[in-house]
């Protein structure tokens, strides 16, 4: 009776514990929600921390992280390794606990997915973002929801649309971190074909968003505004788009906006953008917990 007893209290510990650790793990999730803007569907990707299913009263501050042309909401979780950077920066204590939400604003584009964080004839994806996708994730999650504790970040395509997205949205977030920006491109010419080809839509808002421009064009309140956000640039010296941000990086700099640049090795590729997320996550922690 006495073993009988012994074995049933072992087991139920055992249980206890086992069902502790498992309460306590961060999780990644996949969320869907159908968009007016869009009049289509919208899937994200979100992260939440250990403490999100056992400190049900605790508020969290958000980064949102967006992705590169052709690539969708999937592509931070599975090629970036997000979840995994985000577990061990905060065991470690480099990044505190945080909301991590990537939006899908893209797809095969060569099969007809419309692609960009911009505007454009067909897709208002950024009104999407500001009026609809950013209130609701902020709404459903518990979110501070203040500039201070929001961050938004991105490779490429999407670091280009973070950068813009700061720019024109200062009011909302307090740090931008820019992977391999697509800061600008030239004039496009309109295709002899059709005019609401998505690619030509796409670079077409590129140019009319060009992020080096809106520095250099900047009057004393654009700046004073550029200056209230903490900005950072990392681009690899392989990188086929090195050049546009270190015209940004330039134009901020006469402009007297401060930010941080790193070069590093490497060109457009996940192993660098993966390597990134050691940087940007403490950075973006550290810009959470200033006043």
């Amino acid at each position: 009776m006495k073993k009988l007893c012994f074995s049933v209290i072992i087991f139920l510990i055992t249980v206890s514990v086992f069902a502790q650790s498992q309460e306590a793990q961060s999780r990644m999730e996949t969320g869907t929600f159908y968009s007016n803007v869009l009049k289509a569907d919208r899937d994200y990707n979100i992260f939440l921390p250990k403490s999100y299913s056992t400190d049900t009263n605790k508020k969290y501050p958000v980064l949102y992280l967006l992705h590169g042309l052709m690539d969708t909401n999937r592509g931070w979780t599975e090629r970036g390794h997000v979840k995994d950077v985000l577990d061990q920066l905060i065991a470690s204590g480099e990044a505190c606990e945080m909301i991590v939400v990537t939006p899908n604003a893209g797809g095969d584009i060569n099969a007809g997915v419309w692609n960009g964080y911009f505007d454009m004839p067909g897709w208002k994806y950024e009104t999407f973002f500001f009026s609809e996708f950013l209130p609701y994730i902020e709404k459903s999650y518990r979110a501070i929801g203040d500039k201070q504790h929001r961050a938004i970040a991105g490779l490429s395509m999407g670091g280009g649309g973070a950068t813009a997205y700061g720019q024109k949205h200062s009011d909302l977030f307090g740090s931008v971190y820019a992977m391999s920006a697509l800061m600008s491109r030239p004039a496009v010419e309109k295709p002899d074909g059709d005019s609401n080809d998505k690619r030509y839509l796409l670079n077409k808002s590129v140019y009319e968003n060009d992020c080096v421009k809106y520095v250099e064009e900047s009057d004393d309140t654009r700046k004073n505004e550029l200056r209230s956000i903490r900005w950072f640039v990392d681009c690899g010296d392989d990188d086929f788009l090195f050049d546009s941000n270190i015209r940004f990086v330039q134009a901020m700099h006469k402009a007297g906006i401060p930010l941080e640049f790193r070069v590093r090795n490497g060109g457009h590729a996940w192993e660098y953008w993966h390597s990134a997320l050691y940087v940007c996550l403490p950075y973006v922690s550290r810009n959470f917990g200033k006043n």
